[in-house]
């Protein structure tokens, strides 16, 4: 049974009784009405632009109970502690509980005495939970939909795909009158098509909100030797939370280790550490005892911290798409943050090597089709960092929305670098590809470049390639220059390059154009030592005294949280500190109408939160 649509009005009172919010972020209550209305949805919302919201309001404005199939632990355990803290009556039965918790949590479910209920695929599939709880929730109108969250799991074109989500379909034959809602935060046109298929949504109605983060700065910088000093001076001088990326354990050992014999707070996180040791550092983490988590990808679909202020890949991540889904957990809270990519030229071969680690365990024999859906991947993801286009369009490109540029929110945009004409030196390295393809040869960049570096190396010789016209009249760049060039030539499609093992380069119409000189090639200049960031235009800055009262408001909120066994931002998050930091209220009433305050936190945390503004104003 479904409730006719609230008007924008009661939609709105509601919204502020049960979360705090006074207004909808973009594309929200338009979601919420179609779930009200029981209609099958696809929701695409970017992490941050709050769709837990769009299935969990649906759910207390409605009778029975809205069951949420969530992949991970930490991810049912943290929305529930969230909505609890918000008086909302919710629970998760997953494999973390004991027998005896599972069964009173499972009773108190028949009995109604929750809003929503988190579940893993595989609990929910179990055919004695089917049978003996939802079948039941069903016979009794009890069901009111089924949200698939991380909907994007259930594509195997997906960047996180589980085979388990594939037997979600089988939802809507046992039950073909509950709506089923799909939420994610990341899907190509492609996978948005499957999650429609594997779901069997019925003419489901079809949210896509813009992929694009106005509040995230992007930025590609150089690895160098002034890598680690300027990411240490980066999060010392910034003290904000921050996730640092790597691609192998070894390096979040070595780096965790670095960072804390300098002086900050740093964990580790890995698969190979135990589970109680990963457990610790996440929470560490989240409940600010550490400012800084090193990790690999294991770490962050779990992870709903709101308030990370730095995102930052120590490595070339493998695909542009886990890229923008590892970048997007910073500012989820709507505030400024910045995300830093790394990029150097050694990355590429260890990024070849781990593709080419791809094979059949039992065989021993390459994954070919892995290998070149890897490849093409890859090739994406350095198209990204040697681009010198709005970082924005070439991301938001990749997922399928065209985005215009000049977002004044990136490096390319924000500093961008002086373009110089390599027209001739690309003539050069297009006219040995042309001179060994005459002997029907075909060869990779990294052999092109000894030709014209001019390398007598025992293979050209041996082949009698020292004898080209070609040969040694690239001497003038460096080697380094010349794989710069190279990659450049590739990612403009200059030249074609195999995605098998042996990436050899042909000629295409845009090469003979180049040798013509119908056509020229351009490429920016490598990226100079860091400018100073400039505050943002119009950007209000907090008054000293606002700052004073904001560090305060944080102790509190922590001393909170922490005799709560919850994470700080489950009280509150940073902007709604700010908000009482700037309007100072004095009075329960005043303190109501702060952003983010619903009834129950004002009933909770109101009157320690009034009395320590109210001192902290009469110390002043």
């Amino acid at each position: 049974m479904h409730l006719c649509s609230p008007t924008f009005d009661n939609l709105n009172v509601s919204l502020k009784k049960l979360f705090g919010f006074d207004a909808f972020r973009p594309g929200q209550e338009a979601v919420v009405q179609d779930a009200l209305a029981g209609r099958d949805l696809l929701a695409l919302m970017p992490t941050g632009g709050g769709k837990s919201l769009c299935f969990q309001l649906p759910a207390l404005l409605q009778p029975g109970v809205t069951v949420v199939v969530s992949p991970l632990i930490a991810l049912m355990q943290d929305q529930v502690r969230q909505l609890l803290d918000n008086g909302i009556p919710a629970t998760f039965i997953n494999s973390s509980l004991e027998f005896r918790e599972i069964a009173e949590r499972t009773a108190a479910l028949m009995q109604g005495k929750y809003k929503l209920v988190y579940l893993a695929p595989e609990r929910l599939l179990l055919a004695d939970f089917l049978v003996y709880v939802v079948d039941k929730l069903a016979s009794k109108h009890s069901l009111n939909a089924f949200v698939i969250d991380e909907a994007h799991c259930v594509s195997e074109w997906g960047h996180d795909f589980r085979p388990d989500y594939r037997q979600l379909s089988s939802l809507r034959k046992r039950y073909p009158t509950v709506p089923v809602l799909a939420f994610t935060a990341t899907a190509t046109p492609r996978v948005q098509a499957d999650i429609v298929t594997q779901l069997a949504l019925r003419k489901p109605a079809v949210h896509l909100t813009s992929f694009n983060r106005a509040n995230l700065h992007y930025k590609v910088r150089p690895k160098n030797q002034q890598t680690y000093p300027e990411l240490l001076t980066q999060l010392r001088e910034s003290g904000g939370a921050a996730i640092v990326y790597c691609l192998s354990r070894r390096r979040v050992d070595e780096l965790a280790g670095k960072l804390s014999a300098d002086g900050l707070r740093a964990l580790p996180y890995h698969a190979g550490l135990d589970a109680v040791t990963r457990r610790c550092n996440q929470e560490a983490f989240i409940r600010d005892d550490v400012q800084v988590i090193v990790a690999t990808v294991a770490f962050g679909m779990g992870i709903n911290k709101p308030d990370v202020r730095w995102v930052i890949h120590y490595d070339l991540p493998r695909t542009l798409e886990g890229y923008y889904q590892e970048s997007g957990r910073a500012g989820r809270d709507g505030d400024p943050a910045h995300c830093i990519l790394y990029f150097g030229a050694a990355d590429i071969g260890t990024a070849e090597y781990l593709i080419q680690q791809k094979v059949d365990p039992t065989t021993g024999h390459a994954l070919i089709e892995e290998q070149r859906v890897a490849r093409e991947q890859l090739r994406h993801v350095l198209s990204y960092a040697q681009s010198n286009d709005c970082r924005r369009t070439v991301q938001l490109g990749y997922l399928g929305e065209a985005y215009p540029g000049a977002c004044g929110a990136c490096d390319n945009c924000c500093a961008p670098r002086d373009l110089q004409d390599v027209s001739t030196d690309a003539q050069q390295f297009l006219s040995c590809i042309a001179r060994l393809a005459e002997q029907s040869q075909r060869f990779g960049a990294a052999y092109l470049i000894e030709i014209l570096l001019g390398l007598a190396s025992e293979r050209i010789l041996a082949r009698g390639h020292s004898n080209l016209t070609v040969f040694g009249i690239g001497k003038h760049r460096s080697l380094a220059d010349w794989r710069v060039l190279a990659r450049s030539i590739v990612h403009q499609g200059l030249a074609d390059e195999t995605l098998d093992a042996y990436r050899v380069l042909s000629l295409n119409t845009k090469s003979w154009e180049i040798l013509r000189g119908a056509r020229t090639m351009v490429m920016a200049r490598p990226i100079k030592a860091e400018r100073k960031r400039k505050s943002s235009a119009g950007a209000r800055s907090p008054t000293l005294t606002e700052t004073s009262l904001f560090d305060h408001l944080r102790g509190l909120r922590k001393q909170l949280a922490d005799d709560a066994g919850i994470p700080p931002y489950v009280v509150f998050h940073d902007a709604t500190l700010r908000a009482m930091a700037e309007r100072r209220p004095m009075t329960l009433d005043q303190f109501a109408h702060i952003p983010g305050v619903g009834q129950a936190k004002l009933a909770r945390y109101g009157e320690r939160f009034v009395a320590a503004i109210g001192r902290s104003i009469t110390l002043k």
